[in-house]
């Protein structure tokens, strides 16, 4: 007998099904968690440029004190109870989801020293038959000079993972926003991680 390996597919339209529609995680960090309160606007645009309407977009990141909300962390802090750690959107007709949550602490890097303030992301989309891994950084944070996984990116390429401050969105309590374009293809693809 002779097997026919079938075509693998792409997910579809059922993406959002149960997992944003019900499971929409948009506060990351609660009113009552320590730290600098940040809204963090990401933005999925196609190889032309368009904006993607149907992506799904998860963050995973550690609190003011350089802890993860999981227990993976094996490090003895503990993160306050309205902090989840995690947030899971969908991308609006134009290609946007916002995030509330505070900038969260350098942390730990595997081979030694420390990682800049970053967020870890996910992208999963029509099209893509496995997620897309990336970080955003912080443009202009002094940290990033000195981050060991940063410096893996090449130099010219870096940008592509700075969120950067939006003083237009700026609300009335001071809070800051920051917009992070995710290019998927073309000019200015933004760098994606194979982890």
């Amino acid at each position: 007998m002779t097997l026919i390996p079938t075509p693998s597919q792409t997910v579809g339209p059922f993406l959002h099904l149960g997992l944003t529609d019900s499971g929409a995680v948009g506060c990351i960090a609660g009113e009552g968690v320590k730290g600098e309160r940040i809204r963090l606007k990401c933005r999925v645009l196609d190889g032309e440029g368009a904006p993607v309407p149907d992506a799904m977009i998860e963050l995973w990141q550690a609190d003011a004190d350089g802890y993860y909300a999981c227990q993976e962390d094996s490090r003895t802090g503990v993160t306050a109870p309205e902090f989840r750690g995690f947030g899971r959107m969908p991308t609006g007709d134009d290609g946007t989801c916002t995030f509330e949550t505070i900038k969260p602490a350098r942390v730990p890097f595997p081979g030694g020293g420390l990682q800049a303030p970053h967020v870890n992301v996910s992208i999963l989309g029509r099209g893509l038959l496995l997620r897309l891994c990336t970080r955003i950084y912080f443009a202009g944070d002094p940290a990033n000079g000195a981050d060991p996984g940063l410096a893996l990116v090449p130099e010219n390429r870096r940008a592509t993972l700075m969120a950067q401050p939006d003083s237009s969105q700026q609300n009335s309590s001071g809070q800051e926003t920051f917009l992070f374009e995710i290019r998927l293809r073309g000019a200015g693809e933004t760098v994606f991680f194979d982890w």
